[in-house]
Order: structure tokens, then C-alpha cells, then sequence
């Protein structure tokens, strides 16, 4: 399968000579609140319609490349709506800074079956046919990206297990570990060690969002939930449902209904914090040490 890459620009001037036609001009730059990483505006165009805009800088280009993948992705399951791209770009002069330009999402009011259909939506995503997604093993995906501003390895496996292992605690639990003594490194060895302990092997690989809380996604113009912000790789299904309960959870009709789609294997939530601790190791190593005691906690629970 081919992965497309969005249009890419050296200027902002040239991407909306190219997308809109000779003479289009942004008439209004408003700044948008939300998200850490990237700054985020509404771009109002001299014919009136409106687009959405990230911006960082070119260092950081990769997040937009990666983030137009993992949105392309997902779309191409058809199950759940996401943002169109339009072009990435870098601006090559004394700005110098990196963009993404996406469709301008009117918010509108939430259908009322909008948690149902959300989970029904999302379900169906994780059981689309996922083995274009990962051409040299079952887990994973075909390149690399980011989770919020954090590297994020991919590396093709055949089992679950091994990936969460290699691809997703130890890099977080390396990067952070000077904020363990040597007893609890030797805590975290023996976790490593012993995931299978812990962790079962999904019924089938997923696609997954890979960052799913409630600051990525949002109510789009036809009232249903929509995805924004992915860090897409193929894994486990119950993966992305751990994560959406680390942040304040979603509506219980959310959970309901998706039981309802894709029922979860039995004792799921003797897993969900060890899946977590993946996301907390990040928000660790990216914010500081106010995430520690969390990640300590969970090591201790499974360590005994």
C-alpha cells in the first residue's frame, strides 16, 4: 500500500496560491487555545472561508508529517471522521518556522447518541483490517512518529507483548532513569521481564489513535465526535481504552456501548494501569517529576 504524503511548500503564500488559486490571502489570523506543543490559529481567507493552521518550529516539522500519517491512516479505515489535510510546509524565510494546514472544523451542537456512536465509530476502527499498516510484522507501524513532543518507536513485531515491551516501556523507563534508585530499577527489570505475567495477546491487531483523551478529538459540523492529534500505530485495542480513562474518563455510555461493538477480553481492567504507565513515563520524562509518584504506584502494584 502506498502511504501519501501531504503537498509540502516553502512558504504559506505559495500553499494557498496552490490550494486556493492566484490572488487568495489570509484577511485574519485569530490564536487558538489548547494543546502544549504546537501553536495552533484560524486562518479567516480573503474569500471569506476558513482554515485551520499548527505552527512550530522547523526542527520540530517531523510532528506535522507524522501527525498528516496518522490522520491519513485512520481515514483510510472509513469508520470515523478526521480533520482533511491540505499541505505541511516549511517557511524558508527569516520566519523560519514549520506548518501544517488543516480543514477548519465548525463545532457544532452533539448529536444525542453522540458517546454511543462515538464508541460504536471507534470500535469499528479497531477491528478494520490493520496488516497495510505494518508491512513487515502484525505490530507497530511503517515509520516512527511521536506521542505529544516525545519520540516514538514503531519497529515492526509479530507479538504484542514483545512490542509493548521494547517499543514502548523500556525507551520511556531508559530516558527516565535517573529518577530511580537502584532497588527500583531492579523493580522495573523484573517487570520487563515478566510482562507476560500481565498482558495477553489481542484477538486481532488494531489501528490505533494512540493518544486518546479528551483533549484529542472533538465535535465536528455533523455533530459526531471526530480524532485530531493521533499517534497511530497497529496494537492492542484495549490500549486506546486504557488511555481514554487516565485523564478523567469518557461518559460511561461511551464504555457501555463500545462493550456492546468489541467486547473486551477478560480482565481488562487488571491491565489498563499497566498500559497508562506508558503515557505517564512520557508525560514524565516531557514534564517533570509531578508524574512520578503516579508511575512508582503502578510499578509497585504489579510488583509485589
Amino acid at each position: 500500500m502506498a502511504f501519501p504524503t501531504p503537498p509540502h511548500f516553502s512558504s504559506i503564500e505559495s500553499a494557498l496560491t496552490s490550494l486556493f488559486g492566484d490572488g487568495v490571502t489570509i484577511k485574519q489570523t485569530d490564536r487558538l487555545s489548547g494543546g502544549d506543543i504546537n501553536e495552533a490559529y484560524a486562518l479567516t481567507l480573503s474569500d471569506n472561508s476558513r482554515i485551520f493552521m499548527k505552527s512550530n518550529t522547523k526542527a520540530n516539522a517531523g510532528f506535522f508529517t507524522a501527525e498528516a500519517h496518522g490522520l491519513n491512516v485512520i481515514a483510510q479505515t472509513n469508520t470515523i471522521q478526521t480533520p482533511r489535510i491540505l499541505c505541511s510546509g516549511c517557511s524558508e524565510d527569516g520566519r523560519g518556522y514549520a506548518f501544517l494546514l488543516l480543514e477548519f472544523i465548525d463545532r457544532k451542537r452533539p448529536i444525542s447518541n453522540y458517546w454511543e456512536t462515538f464508541a460504536h465509530q471507534l470500535a469499528a476502527m479497531h477491528k478494520a483490517p490493520a496488516a497495510d499498516f505494518v508491512p513487515q510484522g502484525k505490530f507497530g507501524f511503517y515509520q516512527n512518529n511521536y506521542i505529544g513532543a516525545g519520540a516514538q518507536c514503531n519497529t515492526p513485531h509479530e507479538k504484542w507483548i514483545p512490542f509493548f515491551r521494547d517499543c514502548r516501556l523500556e525507551p520511556q523507563f531508559e530516558t527516565a532513569s535517573s529518577y530511580f534508585d537502584t532497588a527500583e530499577l531492579a523493580e522495573i527489570t523484573r517487570l520487563l521481564d515478566n510482562l507476560e505475567d500481565y498482558l495477553v495477546e489481542p484477538e486481532h491487531p488494531s489501528l490505533l489513535h494512540g493518544d486518546l483523551w479528551s483533549g484529542n478529538f472533538l465535535t465536528g459540523n455533523d455533530g459526531k465526535a471526530w480524532l485530531i492529534d493521533p499517534a497511530a500505530y497497529v496494537g492492542h485495542a484495549e490500549a486506546d481504552i486504557a488511555m481514554t480513562e487516565l485523564f478523567g474518563g469518557f461518559s460511561p455510555d461511551f464504555y457501555a456501548a463500545y462493550e456492546e461493538s468489541a467486547p473486551m477480553q477478560p480482565g481488562y481492567p487488571q491491565r489498563r494501569d499497566l498500559y497508562n504507565l506508558y503515557h505517564l513515563l512520557n508525560h514524565l520524562n516531557l514534564f517533570g517529576g509531578a508524574y512520578l509518584s503516579s508511575v512508582k504506584r503502578i510499578i509497585k502494584k504489579y510488583i509485589r
